[in-house]
């Protein structure tokens, strides 16, 4: 098949300075390239790198006003990128998420396949009001009305989709890299020893559950570790955090996007807590697996769906307690290295760009023939 010229949307843009999306974006954007795709991503007009390529991805900027009014402004940024792709005559238009951009679907070019990551359950996110989860819903519902085909990252998702909208989903995960570079000497400056401390790496919203693990680290007598929290802190709930458990023992680092700092924390740690319950395959989760992380996890389908057996699970403060007071990495080598072999066999970068790829090709085949 002839090589494709693709436009991904809904991200903040590339390289990554801020979540899973952006990541994901970074990725397939580059191995698309070198399969000798033209890629195009859009980058808002806030974004700190201002080049106009980045590893062969050309990059689009569109004013972003969302630092100068607020959330509305996400809305208008993705009414610009979908402005701007009418001209462009992509074949595949891969949209990430559809919170703010799936009011606008009736404006998506018509000669393009559009397919859609449908990200998680946004609308059952506790972060959001009543008023902004049913808009959030309704979205979800544009989403799929104005997609040409979707991508689900977890299976969960996809029966989901399949049930309330009566529509297929292709099931592609999440990727990571396994992380074969430990380097210890990075710790020294923020006075960690390796295997001393235990953390958690998440955007600070409810439903990740950081409040109820740092009760649990404030209330763990027996454990005087340190624990560091990893993740932008400077937002409401963030501040409302950092005041409520202010602690010698706990650590607000602030989000860390150098993916060799972040990594080599992830693999020195002795205990690595995932709270997030919302979702399809979370990136921050397989991240940690690949990093050989010693994870204990919040206890819900989606991340049962990916560890199995191969956690330790918390519900309450008092499970968060019992495990840092009972349980050392150390002693935990086999579901380590049955997480790794996960990563490896269903989760590695190649593999999931390599079915992006041929998914995108297929959905072209199917339209254009």
């Amino acid at each position: 098949m002839p090589n494709m010229r693709v436009g991904i949307i809904g991200t903040r843009g590339i390289p990554n300075y801020y979540g899973g999306f952006e990541q994901f974006a970074a990725n397939i954007s580059v191995y698309l390239v070198n399969k000798g795709h033209e890629v195009y991503v859009y980058n808002s007009s806030n974004h700190p790198y201002k080049e106009a390529e980045w590893k062969g991805v050309r990059l689009i900027y569109k004013p972003d006003p969302e630092k100068r009014i607020g959330t509305f402004g996400m809305f208008i940024y993705d009414l610009n990128c979908i402005l701007d792709a009418k001209k462009r005559d992509f074949d595949v238009i891969l949209q990430l998420g559809y919170t703010s951009s799936s009011i606008w679907g009736w404006l998506m070019p018509e000669n393009s396949v559009v397919v859609t990551n449908m990200d998680g359950l946004e609308w059952k996110r506790t972060k959001y009001n009543f008023g902004v989860r049913k808009f959030l819903k309704f979205a979800e519902s544009l989403a799929v009305k104005w997609s040409d085909y979707l991508v689900a990252d977890s299976k969960g998702i996809r029966e989901y989709l399949k049930k309330t909208y009566r529509v297929g989903a292709e099931f592609i995960p999440y990727g990571a890299k396994v992380f074969n570079s430990p380097d210890a000497s990075f710790l020294k400056e923020l006075d960690l020893v390796p295997f001393n401390y235990n953390m958690l790496v998440a955007r600070l919203e409810p439903e990740n559950n950081t409040s109820l693990i740092l009760e649990g680290v404030v209330k763990a007598k027996k454990c005087d570790s340190p624990f560091l929290v990893i993740g932008n802190w400077k937002t409401k709930y963030g501040k409302y955090l950092k005041r409520k458990f202010s602690s010698d023992k706990i650590k607000f680092l602030g989000g860390i996007y150098d993916l060799e700092k972040l990594n080599n924390l992830r693999y020195y740690s002795n205990i690595y807590f995932h709270g997030h319950s919302v979702g399809g395959t979370n990136p921050s989760l397989l991240e940690a697996m690949a990093c050989r992380s010693f994870i204990c996890a919040h206890d819900n389908p989606f991340n049962r769906g990916v560890l199995g057996t191969d956690s330790y699970y918390f519900s309450s403060y008092a499970e968060v307690i019992y495990l840092l007071e009972n349980v050392q990495k150390k002693s935990e080598s086999r579901i380590i290295k049955n997480n790794v072999r996960k990563v490896n066999e269903y989760y590695s970068w190649e593999k999931i760009n390599a079915q992006y790829e041929n998914f995108m090709e297929n959905c072209l085949t199917l339209v254009k023939g």
